[in-house]
């Protein structure tokens, strides 16, 4: 059973309809959920994956420069 008070008046919604207005906003918020942990699993694998290339990277360049620089001061 659903009810429903919209400018004093009382609207009451029973049966199939109530049944099928609970399934299609169960339906609607399992979509949601879905497409929200989705968006979430994503931003994490892009970041990871960012790291998992980009720190290596990183320290790759600052030996690079270390051994440079070493280099050069001579």
């Amino acid at each position: 059973m659903i009810v429903i008070t919209r400018n004093g008046k009382t609207t009451v919604i029973r049966g199939w309809r109530a049944w099928l207005i609970g399934a299609v906003a169960a339906a609607v918020t399992a979509v949601i959920v879905v497409v929200i942990a989705f968006l979430i699993i994503g931003m994490a694998l892009t970041v990871t994956t960012l790291l998992l290339f980009a720190v290596p990277l990183a320290i790759a360049l600052a030996l690079v420069a270390a051994a440079l620089s070493s280099v050069w001061r001579r």
